[in-house]
């Protein structure tokens, strides 16, 4: 599926989620919306930028786009809420860094009657946003978790397994990829909702990355000092995957490590292709974004709000397993597909 695609399909997926086609882009004129990100350089977010634009040029709404200025910087997030209510916004499309922090400033957005959407990062709680358009995040780590397993065979009983987390603050989506891959790899996680409380003796340890290349290498490198014998790495993301990878072929060690991840972004789907990481969730933050503002046009028109998937208390955007070595018992699509379906 090509991008283009992807943003047509948001006319089918918006019935699914009770929202109104808009044909023209007079339907939402004058209707302001924002987008706030993590950030404005990881690709997963420049592309939802990308769609949100696109989507908000068709309907004729106005958008405002903000982002932190690294991964975790919630305050910079927290004054792009109060700018938008200033503004007189309809909606807010976040994908927070904080997931519990920054609820109160929710709240106050939503008190001033706007819509707020999360994307891709549910808050914490998840009903602190009107609705939440993401991956399954957990189902996400359930994929690469259980393909893992499965790669390994009778060796997965005794791997040394690290994970390469996003922050300390453990935000919801860092915690459901993190216990999804402990699930699908056959890990008993405690706590769900909390990172490293396991006591399972092949889990090495947790570090975090900022989901960069530069914080993946720098975690890998203090796992490897932890133990030297690691062999399978979960990652939070593919720019962490790589840098966990750049860290191994400097020891030596990049042929003895099963790498694992979450994006889908086409520089990673090149990385499972090149054997970098073995496997990564493919999650599409163009179709999150353009159903967004589809979101907001039709709550700013007849203050209809967004539906979630039925059984699920999110709209789930789908997920894809993307590799070149399927294993037995787990659904996947291999990097041809890939490449046609990422993104960035």
């Amino acid at each position: 599926m090509t991008n283009t695609k992807l943003l047509k399909s948001t006319v089918f997926a918006a019935a699914a989620l009770g929202l109104m086609a808009f044909a023209s882009s007079a339907s939402a004129a004058g209707v302001g919306a924002c987008l706030i990100t993590k950030t404005d350089t990881n690709p997963f977010f420049v592309k939802m930028k990308e769609g949100a634009t696109a989507k908000a040029k068709e309907l004729g709404v106005d958008l405002k786009t903000y982002a932190g200025k690294i991964d975790g910087d919630s305050e910079s997030q927290v004054a792009a809420i109060e700018s938008c209510i200033a503004d007189g916004a309809k909606g807010i499309l976040i994908t927070a860094s904080d997931t519990k922090g920054i609820v109160p400033t929710v709240k106050k957005a939503r008190d001033a009657g706007l819509l707020v959407i999360a994307l891709d990062t549910p808050l914490d709680p998840i009903d602190a946003a009107d609705a939440t358009f993401a991956t399954d995040n957990l189902e996400a780590g359930k994929l690469i978790g259980a393909w893992a397993a499965a790669t390994l065979g009778d060796k997965a009983k005794d791997a040394k397994i690290g994970f390469l987390d996003l922050t300390p603050s453990q935000p919801t989506v860092d915690v459901l990829r993190d216990q999804g891959f402990m699930m699908g790899y056959g890990i008993d996680v405690k706590d769900p909702n909390k990172i490293g409380d396991e006591t399972d003796p092949r889990i090495v340890g947790h570090d975090v990355t900022n989901g960069n290349e530069e914080g993946g290498r720098k975690a890998m490198e203090n796992l490897l000092q932890k133990d030297n014998t690691i062999n399978v790495i979960h990652t939070i993301n593919e720019p962490a995957a790589v840098g966990a990878y750049q860290a191994l072929k400097a020891v030596g060690l990049e042929s003895q490590v099963l790498i694992v991840s979450v994006d889908g972004g086409c520089p990673g789907v090149k990385s499972v292709a090149e054997g970098v990481i073995g496997a990564t969730s493919q999650q599409y933050p163009l179709q999150m974004a353009a159903l967004g503002i589809e979101a907001i046009a039709a709550f700013a028109k007849d203050g209809t709000k967004p539906k979630p998937t039925e059984g699920k208390n999110f709209f789930d955007t789908g997920v894809n397993l993307v590799t070149d070595k399927p294993a037995t018992g787990v659904k996947s699509i291999d990097t041809k597909e890939g490449l046609a379906k990422c993104w960035g």
